[in-house]
């Protein structure tokens, strides 16, 4: 055993001055190249070697990043439609659209026209809407004024029928449309049905509607029916609004048959 460990710091020994050795001559060098070199640093050398380093990899990173974006713009090429070249410039002014400059023919009316199936008889020369004076729904008589005052800023005479004033029109309108309950306004133009409020209203928008009443007569601007003020109703002449006359063989009054429920005949002036 004490023959083993001898044996064993012999072997130990001659290693440690070995090493020992070599970084006694790796400083030795170190030394003699910084004394013969006194100039140099080191230390800024290794420095700059590792900023290349980093400069080296930002630039493969770099590429990578482009070939991927030039492969989307591959991509994105593929889908996207071609644009159009450019139109020349001549005496600083761009070429028109030859295809603009022909004649469009004329806009047909999508409400107005002769596919209309519902008709209103004997009102080809004038223009119909059946409304409402009554405040009762607020939605309904704000779309009738509406109606109202689109027609009003035409100056074109209209025939309204209110059905508040006379019960007679609610039933016309209600056998025109074949029985069905419809909301109002619904407005007839030389006797073809338009529509509604919303309806009219888009056609003012589009100016469709100026090219239908296009051939109506106008009024004078500011003009008033003397007779009914533009109610289109007066009192009856008969029983004067009472609904009622004496009759003088009987003895007795009856019904006024020239008015209507509400006592009121259509103006003379403006409606005959």
């Amino acid at each position: 055993m004490a023959e083993s460990e001898k044996n064993l710091e012999v072997s130990s020994k001659p290693k440690s001055s070995s090493s020992s050795v070599l970084n006694r001559s790796y400083t030795m060098q170190a030394t003699a190249a910084a004394d013969s070199h006194p100039k140099i640093n080191y230390a800024s050398l290794n420095r700059a070697a590792s900023i290349n380093k980093f400069y080296n990899s930002m630039e493969s990173v770099m590429s990578a990043s482009n070939s991927f974006k030039g492969k989307v713009k591959q991509l994105c090429s593929l889908f996207e439609p071609k644009k159009s070249p450019p139109k020349p410039v001549i005496n600083n002014m761009i070429e028109p659209d030859m295809k603009l400059m022909k004649p469009q023919p004329p806009m047909k009316s999508l409400c107005y026209n002769n596919e209309s199936f519902i008709r209103l008889p004997g009102t080809e020369d004038r223009i119909v809407v059946y409304l409402t004076s009554l405040r009762g729904i607020r939605r309904t008589f704000e779309d009738c004024y509406a109606v109202r005052m689109i027609f009003r800023g035409f100056r074109v005479w209209v025939d309204e029928r209110d059905i508040s004033m006379d019960f007679a029109y609610k039933k016309e309108l209600h056998n025109v449309f074949g029985g069905k309950n419809v909301s109002l306004p619904q407005v007839f133009i030389r006797g073809k049905y338009v529509g509604n409020a919303d309806v009219l209203k888009s056609m003012y928008e589009t100016g469709e509607l100026a090219r239908v009443l296009d051939g109506f007569p106008r009024r004078q601007p500011g003009s008033v029916c003397g007779g009914c003020g533009d109610v289109r109703f007066v009192p009856c002449l008969n029983c004067s609004g009472s609904r009622k006359v004496f009759d003088e063989d009987d003895g007795v009054l009856k019904r006024c048959l020239e008015c209507n429920e509400n006592g009121l005949i259509r103006c003379l002036d403006c409606c005959s």
